[in-house]
């Protein structure tokens, strides 16, 4: 009985053009969605508004800024860790998991909302925006003659 071994070359070729193919596609890319992975935040769809729920633990209401404007909403804010955590005099950090700084993210939605009619409620470090649905950019019934 004779085993056939495929050419060693033939699979790392082909694993090359696995890769370049890989590095070529937009998947790696930031997508439509922003250019950071801070705040953490699901988007729902609830009829036809969207509701935003993201993650901001200490950070203050007043250091929280959020914008919209025709399909893309904006949260922006600075989280600070308060001056009790810094290191004392003539330490060095040893572990620092917890940062503070400048966050900005932006979100690009399946729909048009409505800037004016936005609701945004903070409590517990879970912050809740409520996107109602532009009425010009909600879909209409043509009724057929």
């Amino acid at each position: 009985m004779s085993l056939l071994f495929a050419d060693p070359f033939d699979a790392l070729f082909q694993f090359q053009q696995t890769l370049d193919q890989l590095r070529a596609s937009r998947w790696l890319e930031a997508g439509p969605s922003g250019g950071g992975a801070y705040p953490p935040l699901n988007v729902f769809r609830k009829g036809h508004d969207v509701i935003i729920v993201t993650e901001v633990p200490g950070v203050r209401k007043a250091d929280i800024s959020i914008e919209a404007k025709g399909d893309t909403l904006r949260i922006a804010g600075t989280k600070t860790t308060g001056p009790e955590e810094a290191a004392p005099q003539g330490s060095s950090i040893h572990r620092r998991e917890r940062r503070s700084g400048h966050f900005d993210r932006a979100v690009t939605l399946p729909i048009e909302i409505d800037a004016e009619k936005i609701r945004a409620e903070c409590r517990d470090g879970i912050l809740a925006i409520h996107l109602p649905r532009a009425e010009h950019d909600k879909p209409r019934a043509i009724p057929i003659a």
